[in-house]
């Protein structure tokens, strides 16, 4: 955005260090169908295809799987025969690479998984590349932060993406120097959105009665009880049939499960839901069939997680 490169370059010419927080590690670590936008799938193990931070030979960089690492030079997409590939997902690695180029002669360094953590960095002009949670210490403080493609971390299929986002928010603003010694925070977000009206507000409480007023509306935990079954559909029927769920229990599925690394066959997962004052009977009967299916040493596993916060 204009508004972050302008920020930027004005921090860097004050001689302060700018911090960038990107939400994902690595060069390209999400790729997509360039015609039909479908995420591009390992051929062999079904796994998601990527692009490694490190070149390869000749400076090359292949697409490859994340799960089985087997390169993908050819791709031909199952859904509308498309041969090219686009990003979906820009790692802390292509970022320093862009603002590079932005911003010739300015140091950059990167912080995360891969590149290493910086403990600290020293005062002086310079952009830092960082992944939630390797945010190093600077000396004198940063003159601006740039928190970055907000859509990854807010738009994750998780009940706590909101608090979770606002948390790394927070911790990456509070780095930057105070606003009446020209420290900003610039956020690439819809101003509207409620994780960034509590980061302008710098109220956390506010945006947790907001969620917990959403999720007694919505019948999620905390208000409610869950439990996800994940397994193969006959694994799942003879675990339900032996189960003794609370006569309120609400049976949300079956659903197909997305693909794991090293799984054999298709999985499905059921949601089981109950008032809040009935989840030790939930838990209780759901390790009863465990139990028993372990006694029995039945083939197949059932993967139980109570309160789960990945829902799809």
């Amino acid at each position: 955005p204009s508004l972050a490169h302008r920020v930027a370059r004005q921090a860097l010419a004050d001689g302060a260090p700018v911090l960038v927080q990107v939400p994902r590690a690595g060069y390209a670590p999400g790729l997509a169908c360039d015609r039909c936008r479908a995420p591009a799938r390992c051929a062999v193990c079904s796994g998601p295809l990527g692009i490694a931070p490190t070149p390869g030979p000749g400076g090359s960089r292949v697409p490859a799987c994340r799960w089985c690492a087997r390169p993908a030079a050819i791709f031909d997409c199952p859904y509308c025969s498309g041969t090219k590939l686009r990003a979906s997902v820009v790692g802390a690695a292509r970022t320093a690479e862009e603002l590079g180029r932005a911003f010739p002669g300015a140091a950059v360094r990167v912080s995360g998984r891969g590149s290493g953590v910086l403990a600290a960095v020293p005062p002086g002009p310079a952009l830092v590349v960082a992944t939630p949670g390797a945010e190093p210490v600077a000396e004198t403080g940063y003159g601006a932060a740039l928190l970055l493609d907000s859509w990854a971390l807010l738009g994750r299929a998780d009940l706590r993406a909101g608090e979770e986002t606002l948390r790394r928010w927070m911790n990456a603003a509070a780095l930057v120097r105070s606003a009446s010694a020209g420290g900003q925070v610039v956020v690439a977000a819809d101003a509207a959105h409620p994780v960034v009206q509590a980061l302008v507000r710098w109220d956390p409480g506010w945006l947790a009665a907001r969620e917990l007023a959403d999720r007694r509306e919505l019948g999620f935990p905390p208000a409610t009880r869950m439990a996800a079954l994940s397994g193969s559909a006959p694994a799942l029927a003879d675990f339900l049939e032996a189960a003794r769920l609370p006569a309120d229990a609400d049976l949300l599925g079956p659903v197909p499960e997305p693909p794991r690394p090293g799984q054999d066959g298709e999985r499905e997962r059921y949601l089981v839901r109950v008032p809040r004052a009935q989840g030790a009977a939930l838990a209780h009967a759901l390790a009863e069939v465990q139990g028993v299916r372990s006694a029995k040493k039945a083939p197949e596993h059932v993967r139980v997680q109570l309160d789960p916060l990945d829902l799809v």
